[in-house]
């Protein structure tokens, strides 16, 4: 299929999605490949963008792929209404920001049967900070035979969630410079039977948690006080609910007076007393990254090792 005519199948969803395409060039994938990049931004506001990266030969004109790409561009397009689309927050209360992604997936190069994409996760507290983790995300065969297809839109989502799940379990580190650390992605993650993906299982006090500290951190902090999207189906995913519960437990969290809903209840910001609790945030924080630093290694630096 050529460039053209890609081109014009991305113009066509991202239009309908609110989006315009904003630029696009040539590029290649990680095992050489060619690829398209476009970058795309609101079409009310084409200064906020993001970069979608597709095969050059991809065709998504089948109504099954269509349709994924099309709810893709219809998530990003409302995303990108944040002040930082391109931060998330982890429940230990990490607030990240993912960027440099190599799409689509390529196989590995030391022979194990696995698909990896290339990417960054940088800490966004608000300072100058420099701590990254480099990741090198990998994808089961049998995975794999669950996604529809090796491509940004079909795989983005589960990535970045795999991504804040193996934060949580404290098997990435934050440092200054290092090597690709691993994030496995395996069916552990997908429920056969219930057909969706499964990251972890929170209450209703640890989903309004989470959301409240969204807003301290994406609004509150990195965002100026712009509204954050609370809705996003992205972090239903990772939370294990619904967009339709994280609605509800914004409006429990409004009614408290820890939050400010915009007029369409989707989207909101921080009250001066969700505000006042920064402390008790910046330790949480602080006990996260603690807890993301692995002992054995200090140990090791200290020459405290019998290896």
């Amino acid at each position: 299929m050529s460039t053209g005519v890609l081109a014009g199948q991305v113009e066509a969803a991202a239009k309908a999605a609110g989006l315009v395409v904003v630029g696009q060039q040539e590029g290649t994938d990680f095992s050489g490949g060619p690829t398209t990049r476009f970058t795309l931004g609101l079409a009310s506001n084409p200064a906020k963008t993001q970069v979608l990266e597709l095969s050059a030969a991809f065709d998504f004109s089948g109504a099954a792929l269509k349709g994924v790409v099309e709810t893709y561009l219809k998530e990003t397009a409302v995303r990108l209404k944040n002040p930082r689309p391109d931060c998330y927050l982890t429940l230990h209360g990490l607030p990240l920001s993912f960027g440099k992604f190599e799409w689509p997936f390529h196989g590995s190069t030391s022979g194990a049967d696995t698909y990896i994409v290339h990417g960054e996760a940088r800490l966004e507290d608000g300072t100058e900070s420099v701590l990254h983790s480099k990741v090198a995300a990998s994808m089961t065969v049998t995975f794999a035979e669950v996604v529809a297809a090796p491509e940004q839109p079909f795989a983005e989502g589960f990535i970045h969630n795999a991504i804040r799940k193996t934060f949580d379990q404290g098997q990435l580190e934050l440092v200054k410079s290092g090597n690709r650390q691993p994030v496995p992605v395996t069916t552990r993650y997908y429920s056969s039977k219930q057909k969706k993906f499964i990251f972890n299982d929170t209450t209703e006090a640890q989903r309004q948690e989470f959301l409240a500290a969204k807003v301290f951190w994406l609004s509150g902090v990195l965002g100026g006080g712009e509204p954050v999207w609370l809705t996003d189906p992205r972090d239903a995913q990772y939370l294990n609910t619904t967009v339709e519960d994280l609605k509800k437990q914004a409006a429990a969290l409004a009614q408290e007076g820890i939050i400010l809903l915009t007029p369409d209840t989707e989207f909101a910001t921080p009250s001066e007393a969700l505000m006042s609790h920064r402390e008790g945030y910046e330790q949480e924080l602080a006990s996260a990254l603690q807890f993301l630093k692995p002992s054995f290694n200090e140990e090791m630096r200290a020459g405290h090792t019998n290896m």
